[in-house]
């Protein structure tokens, strides 16, 4: 399955309830573990984004409406990246005429 990098930050809604936050996390992965999704690391930054999320999904759109659905919620605006591993990228860059 392919690897994102969901970037994250609170909205005015959600940094005003901070503290639940935690609880959302955990609705966050069940929802998307329901949706087919993986998530494989959950990271609090500094910095221009307050949270980074590593996850395995099985393709593009099932994680764009997983997002999307969070995202409706109102607590966290997202930036998804495709992520490649090392392997992916050594195999990408080999096939460079």
């Amino acid at each position: 399955m392919p690897t994102y990098a969901v970037l994250c930050k609170w909205t005015s809604q959600g940094i005003q309830s901070v503290k639940q936050s935690p609880g959302r996390l955990d609705a966050g992965r069940k929802a998307f573990e329901a949706a087919g999704i993986k998530m494989k690391d959950f990271y609090l930054v500094m910095g221009q984004y307050d949270m980074i999320i590593v996850v395995d999904a099985p393709d593009d759109a099932t994680l764009a409406k997983a997002a999307l659905t969070l995202a409706s919620a109102g607590n966290i605006q997202t930036e998804t990246l495709r992520a490649f591993t090392e392997d992916e990228y050594r195999k990408i860059v080999s096939g460079i005429a």
